[in-house]
């Protein structure tokens, strides 16, 4: 289920699903329901992501250039498509009038060519059969999976730190990325989570521009991101690498209300004689023990850095604590000391069994 809380770019959905049926896998509304009240990505929002973008010439915030942010602008401002507006030609056109009055002047003041409402019309009225048919009313299955007593997994997408309010702003996504937004997002109450698992890796990454203290430009940086592949999966941009930073963690810990950590990637660490974790930030001669708001403070952060003893031994496939070697395993509970939450899941390697269970996450639900 694809809940309220998500825009969604129907071409790109489409095009998804089709790739999918090439490979034997037909995705049909009984697999698959998307919320009514989604609102939509237009062409002309992937179009504007990128015009903005280049017209800047001072700072950056690193967009995908696929639209997202636009698509939520125009949410937050009453103008949008959503997916039940595509059962009505006169709905479709009433919010494309709407939607162009405004992005028309934008594209105005940009220099770029006015969008005709009728050349958007006919690729709605193309793509609309293929999307309605996966519309539904996702709260009420939610709640009728509640009542019933069935499990419901939510998966958010993308870091705490890119949250529009508690993120790295600017440099962050157009929307909430907490643990919250779950219930927000999917149309259930907040009482429905009653697990919520964090996922980090055993280092630290970012894609795009924005702050980080831990970052290691330098042959670590190069090293973390060679062993761990890091490249954006949207995007296929590069991610930036430092040492892990257990002040940002800490920080996202209590942000969402954690209730477990999923500690991915250990193995990449293998073979470093020492590691370091960020236990602190020195801003302006202050020691701080979060990352405080303000672009410029953010900037001036310095890490201030705990080196732990690193293992020569590979923990590539590992599927107990007692394959593990011990300098790991003292990695490990000291990240767990200085976040404040406990390690339920550990990887290391990208085989989906090479998963080491330290606490059953569903133990106590």
């Amino acid at each position: 289920m694809i809940g309220s809380g998500v825009v969604i770019d129907p071409w790109a959905l489409v095009a998804e699903m089709e790739r999918l049926e090439e490979q034997g896998i037909r995705v049909t509304p009984g697999q698959l329901e998307i919320s009514e009240q989604a609102a939509l990505i237009m062409p002309f929002h992937r179009e504007l992501d990128a015009l903005r973008e280049d017209a800047t010439d001072g700072l950056k915030i690193g967009t995908t250039r696929r639209g997202i942010g636009p698509a939520y602008e125009d949410k937050v401002g009453r103008r949008a498509m959503r997916i039940s507006d595509l059962e009505s030609r006169d709905a479709m056109e009433s919010r494309l009038d709407v939607m162009l009055t405004h992005h028309n002047a934008l594209r105005r003041g940009l220099g770029a060519p006015e969008i005709e409402a009728s050349e958007v019309l006919a690729a709605l009225l193309e793509i609309a059969p293929r999307i309605l048919p996966f519309g539904a009313p996702v709260w009420r299955t939610l709640l009728d999976a509640q009542r019933e007593g069935q499990r419901i997994l939510f998966e958010g997408a993308q870091g705490t730190l890119l949250d529009i309010d508690m993120g790295t702003y600017p440099f962050v996504t157009s929307s909430h990325t907490v643990s919250g937004q779950a219930a927000a997002g999917a149309g259930v109450g907040p009482g429905a989570l009653d697990y919520i698992l964090g996922i980090t890796k055993a280092y630290t990454t970012r894609v795009g521009a924005g702050p980080f203290p831990s970052e290691q430009e330098n042959d670590v940086g190069q090293r973390l991101g060679e062993r761990g592949h890091e490249f954006g999966t949207v995007t296929g941009r590069s991610r930036r690498c430092g040492w892990f930073d257990a002040v940002l963690v800490r920080q996202s810990v209590a942000l969402n209300g954690l209730t477990g950590i999923a500690f991915t990637k250990l193995d990449v660490l293998d073979g470093f004689e020492s590691l370091k974790i960020c236990v602190a930030y020195e801003i302006d001669g202050q020691r701080y023990d979060y990352l405080p708001s303000g672009i410029d403070i953010q900037a001036s952060a310095k890490p201030i850095y705990e080196t732990l003893p690193g293992w020569s031994a590979s923990t590539q496939g590992s599927r107990s604590f007692a394959d593990l070697p011990a300098a790991a395993v003292k990695y490990i509970r000291r990240v767990e000391e200085l976040i404040g939450c406990p390690i339920s899941l550990l990887s290391t390697s990208p085989e989906r069994d090479d998963t080491i269970l330290v606490r059953d996450p569903f133990s106590s639900v």
